[in-house]
């Protein structure tokens, strides 16, 4: 029997109301969480009411979100852990086709509108509505993350995406990921109306309505893409083009879409089927299990920054080469006032060109380009540190440089100004020490490249006042980074983990092993690239300035090895030439250097003491659990996302170990 009227109004999730022109309007408010996500509880009470509408048919459906600034997140990925039972998996998919195709049959106009994000579920939820309205907000994104999480849509959007907006565009957001804002998304046709910020969603949702608006599906010519013969060039186009930036061994799910594309792609009921019998089997899977797992890291991460209150408006940066002149830049484009100074102005002009290009990339419009080059200033007097509620230490990797720089700032600072330094493995307390109140002194840790790498040490010792600590952590939060707290043991993580693994790549490079049969290894074991193309890319200076921080008298040949290379100015891929020739911004390699090595063995030499210095560090308490480790070493070196991180992975390794395992280890250190 259909749930009366009366009963509608006392859902936990949700809140429906009529108004006077006969439409039904229905808000998602998911209990006590801060935002929407499709969880088991959620879609039981939808079923309910989409009953309800189908015996009492209402002039029209509005969906909204009772959350402001956001819709719905997608699915709730904490269920996902709930069963590993293919069947169990298949069953629910199934359930949830069912009431989507419930959705998408009612017989009157259906309009969905929102702000925030609607992403993954929320998106495919969206699709089975006639009428698509986003708010143009900045909050506002639109897309399919699922591939991030190992699986690709589920809810029936692989087929409603291809049927609403044509296969080559459905196919090419579903395979990156990529997230859209509001006008984009109204480009590609995932939404039909943006309604501007100042203007009415309710508004806009009523008259979608009363005109019975429609999604005008595509035209004849795209969706002619999707028959037999041209399906079948663009299924082969999109392996190649995936193959280039993921391992199917290891990604299995952009794959496993792209085999459901060549076969149903010309039939929205044909994916949807298939949608059923491949995501449960990918959510089952290692790669979905482990980036699941990511994902989990990547929300403590988040929760670092929540620690604190303190929000900057003023950044100085004290250091206008690569490091420097990219934090300034980095920190302009996320709204703040910067200064940077250096010696001379001459010095400070190619980091203003340089944060030129960066604007351009990443903010888009003029407007937002010329507001950003106008909060960027050079300042070779210094004066914006008096003013600055943050600022960072940036030039060369040398102690003492770094102490006068220290000591000549004492009563210039703001009382509640955050005092940091980017040394990429200096001790905190060797360069504290200077200031009359040591506390306040923490390690900024940034990463090159700024604009990519998503990790900042928030670096820390038994003197650093914890307020300090979180407050550098809310700050790392506030410019769009992961913090990490780290102690200020030599190296902190990352550099203390990667030089004992790029020293033993180096000694690997003397001994014989191509430098392109090393960085092919640690490719193909996951990495994002190998260590000979990360040294380059690091810089051997600073690779330099890093071992004798680590190693001081013991760093032996390698150190002899980078000296040499520095004096004669192969710095690596900024100064075109390290252990690799670079041409526009990639290394030259021998094409066939790395064949009749096997790169498996390699890659097991190669990581070894990588994964020996992860567990030293968890030992040394250099970070707070393992669970962190792990999330440094994925945000902070690349480590294999697939793998679920280091210590994750040697776990796994324990509890199911590789056959093989004992036959190479007889063979270690023999030719490949």
């Amino acid at each position: 029997m259909a749930a009366s009227a009366s009963e509608l109004q006392e859902f936990k999730h949700w809140k429906i109301e009529h108004d006077q022109d006969g439409i039904a309007w229905l808000w998602i408010d998911h209990g006590k969480e801060k935002v929407n996500s499709l969880g088991t509880e959620i879609l039981a009470e939808l079923e309910t009411i989409v009953a309800e509408l189908e015996n009492n048919r209402p002039t029209g459906l509005v969906l909204m979100s009772g959350k402001p600034k956001s819709f719905i997140v997608g699915a709730d990925v904490r269920e996902f852990d709930a069963t590993s039972d293919v069947s169990v998996l298949e069953e629910n998919v199934r359930k949830v086709h069912g009431l989507f195709q419930r959705i998408e049959d009612l017989p009157f106009p259906t309009v969905v509108a929102f702000e925030g994000y609607c992403l993954g579920g929320g998106l495919e939820l969206a699709l089975c509505f006639d009428w698509r309205i986003a708010l143009d907000a900045e909050h506002t994104r639109i897309g399919f993350p699922e591939v991030n999480l190992g699986i690709y849509p589920g809810f029936g959007g692989s087929g409603r995406a291809i049927s609403a907006i044509g296969p080559v565009k459905a196919m090419q957001i579903m395979l990156t990921g990529r997230m859209l804002r509001a006008r984009a998304a109204r480009a590609m046709g995932l939404v039909d109306q943006v309604v501007d910020i100042h203007g009415s969603l309710r508004w806009a949702a009523r008259n979608a309505v009363l005109r019975k608006k429609r999604h005008k599906r595509p035209g004849v010519f795209t969706r002619m893409s999707a028959a037999g013969p041209v399906r079948g060039i663009l299924a082969r186009q999109m392996r190649k083009q995936t193959a280039a930036k993921a391992r199917q061994e290891h990604y299995p799910a952009p794959f496993e879409l792209i085999d459901a594309f060549e076969a149903a792609g010309n039939s929205q009921a044909g994916m949807i089927r298939l949608e059923a019998e491949k995501v449960p089997r990918l959510l089952a899977g290692e790669t979905s299990r482990n980036l699941r797992r990511v994902f989990r890291l990547m929300e403590q991460l988040k929760a670092q920054g929540k620690r604190s209150s303190f929000r900057a408006r003023r950044v100085h940066v004290i250091g206008a080469g690569v490091m420097g002149g990219d934090i300034a830049a980095w920190c302009a484009t996320r709204g703040l006032e910067v200064t940077l100074q250096d010696r001379e102005l001459k010095y400070v002009k190619p980091a203003l060109k340089r944060a030129e290009s960066l604007f351009k990339r990443k903010l888009k419009t003029p407007q937002a380009v010329a507001a950003a080059r106008q909060r960027l200033m050079a300042d070779v007097d210094g004066a914006g540190a008096a003013r600055a509620d943050v600022i960072i230490e940036a030039i060369f990797e040398d102690r003492d440089a770094k102490r006068e720089l220290f000591a000549n700032l004492k009563g210039k600072l703001a009382e509640h100004a955050l005092v940091a330094t980017n040394t990429s493995a200096i001790p905190l307390a060797e360069l504290s020490d200077v200031l009359d109140d040591p506390s306040r002194m923490i390690g900024l840790h940034f990463f090159n490249p700024v604009a990519k790498m998503p990790l900042v040490e928030i670096v820390h010792d038994a003197k650093s006042d914890p307020q300090r600590v979180a407050d550098g952590s809310s700050f790392a939060t506030q410019i769009g980074k992961y913090a990490l707290p780290v102690t200020s043991t030599p190296g902190f993580l990352v550099n203390r983990v990667l030089a004992p693994y790029m020293r033993n790549a180096m000694k690997m490079h003397r001994e014989g092993i191509p430098r392109e049969a090393l960085d092919k290894a640690a490719e193909q074991f996951g990495m994002p690239m190998g260590p000979v193309e990360l040294a380059d890319t690091v810089g051997l200076d600073v690779g330099l300035g890093v071992i004798d921080t680590l190693m001081g008298e013991n760093a032996g040949e390698d150190r002899k090895v980078l000296e040499e290379m520095v004096k004669e100015g192969k710095l690596g891929k900024k100064s075109g030439e390290g252990f690799y020739q670079w041409k526009k911004g990639k290394p030259q390699r021998e094409p066939k250097a790395h064949e009749g090595y096997d790169l498996d063995h390699l890659a097991r030499q190669l990581m070894a003491p990588y994964f020996e210095e992860c567990q030293a560090c968890l030992k040394d308490e250099v970070v707070e659990n393992a669970d962190l480790l792990d999330a440094g070493m994925i945000f902070g070196t690349g480590f294999a996302p697939f793998r679920g991180g280091p210590l994750h992975y040697l776990d796994q390794q324990d509890d199911h170990p590789d056959p093989s395992e004992t036959e190479s280890e007889s063979t270690e250190g023999e030719a490949s």
